[in-house]
């Protein structure tokens, strides 16, 4: 197949296989599971019924299981209703794959999150919109953080689309396309209006600083906002607007005598770990340059040199040496080896 064997075979230099699809996770690969339960040489019936719910990276993957697995994959559209890209496969995906992914969904298209897929145009996200006629008695999701590659007008057109002839358009998350303006942020309501009302009455859960990076649930849509963008109550910019998780004992609401401590990043600094309002005397660093409160930052390990925590978003760029307890964050690792460059030279 065409598509697995492009974004697979180029993903693979750039980063592993996930556990879920590798032949060494969990107890036995797929084959060895289909050699125990089922007859040899034939995938157990069992695998066919899970196709549905796995993530594209390893629906792809069963494409070189065997001919039975290819062909349930290829011929079946219900697991290609739900098209999620997000890593290893974003920064691979073009237009043209898209295209030919979005197309097995025979026009019955329900959920489009693509999460950082810069190379995906204004013209192949309306192509896919027109293509989609099927979905006037079903709720649409629209997911699209970070794809630079998109303008504000293609998005504006693509919801415009979607929005006509009694199609409901759940959700849309924006946040990292460039240059949206709040002109184009209300156009983009004026679409949503219905869903707008309706959430008002819903009271959808806060968003907190320290999850605006997590992709939400599918199946939790409900409790999304419907749109991931605002208007800040400080700046009048269109930004993420954040919630403060302790409004009742926020210490800036307190301090300030504020009504309300919602506004974006740039106006209300906050905890990287727990989200909250971060007042000027206890900001803290950590190693990545995030902010933290002074509470999450005596929580989190320190650097053996420089004291200073990571975030847990970049614990994985502590370096860890073999028999000692502790970690050295990177910025001292890469000073420790700059000085012992420079001392052997002297030497």
């Amino acid at each position: 197949m065409e598509i697995s064997q492009t974004l697979l075979d180029e993903s693979k230099h750039k980063e592993a296989i996930l556990p879920s699809s590798s032949p060494s996770s969990g107890s036995g690969s797929i084959m060895e599971f289909t050699a125990q339960e089922g007859k040899q040489g034939e995938p157990h019936e069992a695998l066919f019924l899970v196709l549905a719910y796995l993530p594209l990276f390893e629906l792809l993957s069963m494409n070189k299981v065997c001919m039975s697995l290819r062909d349930a994959v290829k011929n079946d559209v219900l697991p290609w209703l739900n098209i999620v890209v997000q890593r290893p496969l974003n920064y691979r995906l073009t237009d043209e794959i898209l295209m030919e992914i979005t197309a097995k969904a025979n026009g019955k298209l329900t959920t489009l999150a693509l999460i950082n897929c810069v190379k995906i145009t204004d013209d192949a996200l309306q192509r896919i919109v027109e293509r989609n006629p099927l979905i006037d008695k079903v709720c649409m999701h629209l997911y699209i953080p970070a794809c630079t590659g998109l303008t504000p007008e293609g998005v504006i057109r693509a919801v415009k689309t979607l929005s006509k002839n009694g199609h409901k358009l759940k959700n849309l998350w924006i946040n990292g396309i460039y240059n949206i303006k709040r002109e184009h942020f209300e156009t983009l309501c004026s679409y949503l209006q219905l869903n707008l009302a309706q959430q008002e009455q819903q009271q959808p859960k806060p968003l907190l600083f320290n999850n605006y990076q997590k992709f939400p649930a599918l199946g939790d849509s409900k409790n999304q906002p419907v749109i991931d963008m605002g208007v800040c109550p400080r700046c009048k910019e269109v930004s993420m607007v954040f919630d403060c998780p302790r409004k009742k004992t926020c210490k800036l609401k307190i301090e300030r005598l504020l009504t309300d401590c919602r506004g974006c990043k740039l106006c209300i600094p906050r905890c990287q770990e727990c989200g909250r309002c971060v007042v000027s005397d206890e900001v803290e660093e950590a190693v990545c340059a995030d902010i933290l409160c002074s509470d999450c930052w005596l929580q989190l390990p320190k650097c053996n040199l420089c004291n200073k925590p990571y975030c847990k978003q970049h614990a994985n760029e502590k370096f860890c040496s073999s028999g000692s307890a502790g970690f050295v964050c990177d910025a001292c690792q890469a000073k420790f080896l700059g000085k012992m460059c420079y001392y052997h030279i002297e030497d």
